[in-house]
């Protein structure tokens, strides 16, 4: 008889592992193909501009990470410390027989909830690297009632550690009895805690953590009943609790009443704010010059507003970034120059005749073209590919140096307005380069009011503060600039600069404040005289002309002091912001290949717009599907072939404020039989059953989505709620 079968019905199990060793193949199989898995094709990979995308996103990520992990590493370590420190309170507490109240620290994340769950979960890495604790996170959506949340924390505590430990050993040593979720229970994680940790050990024993990343999330009976409970076994269990406040302490007094928060040692852990997040990670990392990738300065805008007004959330502007710079690369391979300089040469070769073509295209380099005198270059430039390999060199290292100066003096500039009062500029980094980069600044009235803002300072401010710009860009030269390949261009062109104007400096400390003798009005204006004239209108223009000279007479500055510090503002404004701040359509030639400016295709990809997707999709759903038999003519036909709900949304739309129930599944029915309709008065009250269900669940999907609701006035009606 074949061992499978019995004269009675039953069940067969043969524990043999291969549950468990299936896991570990498929482990495997995981860190084998881990790496290599992608959705694109050979045929995307193998390509330079691939090549190029994946090198510079692995160096901003890689540097994101540890510019992250530094912001809020201080803060991690003293939640380290407190839950390591409190074995030593324990100590004291016992030889002095003090009441046991549970130990809790409140940590403000701030309001972006899913952004800060990876300072948890370093968090919970770092204890276990110490093996200083054992850590239960509960997610409020698992906690409904107090049975769940002690259920979650006791298997999570005693389970993750068993399946840690089952990871180093050995397979046949695998096949154990899991603990059930009924059987949970306090009772039994202090058996568990006895058992793994003797009376003996018990000062060298780990605490257990038990963390809440969103408090405000959980119910106010909830929360109350378990620290309850904490705190009532803190004497034989050493818990210690740490809540996630994403708004402020208020939160935690409002939500605990007295008797619940007298039961706790509280203390309150801050860690970086969003904002100052945000312009660490821009200054330090997508603003580097160690990258050649930049964003124009609307696409920077659009970014760092949908931040700060929309979600506060640090890891959606990454993600943000990530898609500009996957827009830009995947644009062709002529893209893919934007990389440093020698990488860039090596691909100069690689390009082919599109991609020669894809740059001749760019909008800056029609005005390349237009400058060249010669005609057999201009036909060289625009028919010859080798010719224009040629020129490629020069052309990137210029629009290399002139990315390099724009950022360096961004920092002199930065330093020199960012105080000032009312900031007409902006006072961070983000915001001057923002104004720079989408229009000539020094046209700006802002611009204008901080140069007279600047020219009324006192001496002592003023060389103060031109000498901190000074010291910054020099900073910032020998930190940044240096190590890069271009940096000795760079900085043989700014430092020669940076001297001119410390020297215009020395006037300034130098200038007295005595009144210095004014020129007279025939020696400044001799063109201004009044001439015979013909007419009004020439008496008008000599009037006017004249008006100004007066003008820019009674604005000459009268002390030796005031014409060093207009003298040194002058040649900060020549030298380096109108010769370094540029906007974009000022910039060097092809300096589209390092600059990614389609604001609109981003807007369209990361603002969703639900209404008009799901318009789209149930009027149109071959716009999605893309299948035949939904292929339309026109945008009002309706076919049976379509999907039931799209037929029910296109009837909709053809009735008023309220819908007959009947007269809607008659047409529903008329649509789905096409030219085969039954005939009769019979067939217009026997309905298919089967036609009658699939119309009563698309009106419920219809109304699932919003676009109905059932009349309470009218059993038989409906109530369209859009128009």
């Amino acid at each position: 008889m074949d061992p499978t079968i019995s004269v009675s019905k039953g069940c067969f199990v043969y524990k043999n592992g291969a549950t468990r060793a299936g896991k570990k193949a498929s482990g495997k199989r995981k860190r084998a193909t881990g790496g290599t898995s992608s959705l694109l094709g050979k045929e995307v990979i193998g390509q330079p501009f691939y090549d190029a995308y994946t090198q510079t996103w692995s160096q901003m990520n890689e540097h994101i990470q540890r510019l992250q992990q530094q912001s809020y590493a201080r803060t991690l370590e003293q939640l380290v410390e407190f839950v390591v420190g409190q074995r030593q309170i324990e100590e004291k507490e016992e030889e002095e027989e003090i009441e046991e109240i549970l130990p809790t620290a409140a940590l403000l994340t701030g309001i972006n909830q899913p952004d800060h769950l990876s300072h948890f979960e370093t968090f919970t890495h770092r204890l276990h690297a110490q093996k200083a604790a054992r850590v239960c996170v509960l997610q409020s959506r698992d906690c409904p009632t107090l049975k769940a949340a002690i259920e979650a924390m006791v298997f999570s505590l005693i389970e993750g550690e068993q399946d840690q430990e089952d990871a180093e050993e050995e397979e046949e040593d695998r096949d154990r009895k899991r603990l059930r979720r009924s059987h949970c229970t306090i009772r039994q994680l202090k058996s568990w805690y006895s058992n793994n940790f003797p009376a003996g050990e018990r000062q060298k024993s780990q605490q257990l953590v038990v963390i809440l990343p969103d408090f405000e999330c959980f119910s106010g009976h909830v929360l109350q009943d378990l620290i309850l409970t904490l705190s009532a076994h803190c004497d034989t269990l050493p818990f210690v609790l740490v809540l996630g406040v994403a708004t402020a302490m208020s939160a935690v007094h409002s939500t605990l009443p007295y008797h619940v928060s007298s039961k706790i040692r509280l203390r309150v852990f801050q860690t970086q704010s969003a904002p100052t997040g945000l312009n660490e990670l821009l200054d330090k990392v997508l603003l580097s010059p160690l990258y050649a990738f930049h964003l124009s300065g609307k696409a920077f805008k659009f970014l760092t507003h949908i931040f700060l007004y929309y979600d506060f959330s640090i890891h959606g502007f990454i993600q943000g970034f990530k898609y500009c710079l996957m827009e830009h690369y995947f644009a062709g391979n002529a893209y893919a120059l934007c990389t440093d300089y020698s990488k860039a040469l090596n691909r100069i070769k690689l390009l082919t005749h599109e991609d020669m073509e894809t740059i001749r295209r760019l909008p800056s380099f029609r005005p390349y073209v237009e400058q060249i005198n010669d005609c057999k270059r201009i036909i060289a430039v625009l028919t010859d590919d080798d010719y224009l390999k040629k020129k490629l060199p020069q052309l990137l290292r210029d629009c290399l140096l002139h990315f390099l100066l724009f950022r360096s003096t961004l920092e002199f500039v930065t330093e020199l307005v960012g105080d000032l009062p009312r900031c007409p500029l902006g006072k961070l980094l983000r915001e001057l380069y923002v104004n720079c980069l989408n229009k000539p600044i020094v046209a700006s009235p802002e611009y204008k009011e901080c140069w007279q803002m600047l020219s009324f300072l006192s001496k002592e401010e003023f060389v103060a503060k031109v000498q901190r710009s000074l010291a910054r860009t020099e900073r910032f030269l020998a930190e940044e600039i240096a190590p890069l390949e271009l940096g000795e261009a760079c900085m043989s062109v700014l430092r020669p600069q940076l001297q001119s104007i410390r020297q215009l400096l020395d006037d300034v400390v130098m200038g007295t404040l005595e009144q210095m003798p004014a020129m007279s009005t025939e020696e400044s204006t001799p063109a201004a005289s009044l001439t015979q004239v013909a007419s009004r209108q020439e008496l008008k223009a000599q009037l006017l002309q004249r008006t100004q000279a007066d003008k820019q007479h009674q604005q000459q500055p009268t002390t030796e002091f005031a014409r060093s510090v207009h003298k040194t503002l002058e040649h900060i404004e020549t030298v380096l912001v109108r010769g370094h701040l540029r906007a974009l359509q000022d910039a060097p030639p092809l300096h589209e290949l390092y600059v990614f400016s389609d604001i609109s295709t981003v807007r369209r990809n990361i603002i969703g717009a639900p209404r008009a997707a799901l318009h789209t999709a149930l009027n149109n759903p071959h716009f999605y599907m893309q299948c035949k038999c939904c292929e339309l003519r026109e945008q009002t036909q309706l076919m049976g072939s379509l999907p039931d709900l799209s037929v029910v949304y296109k009837l909709h739309l053809e009735c008023g404020r309220m819908i007959n129930l009947f007269d809607w599944l008659q047409a529903f029915r008329s649509v789905l039989h096409g030219n085969e309709e039954p005939d009769g008065e019979v067939a217009q009250e026997q309905i298919d059953p089967q036609i009658q269900a699939r119309f009563t669940r698309a009106v419920a999907e219809l109304q699932f989505l919003g676009y109905i609701k059932m009349s309470k006035r009218k059993t038989d009606h409906a109530t369209r709620l859009t128009w």
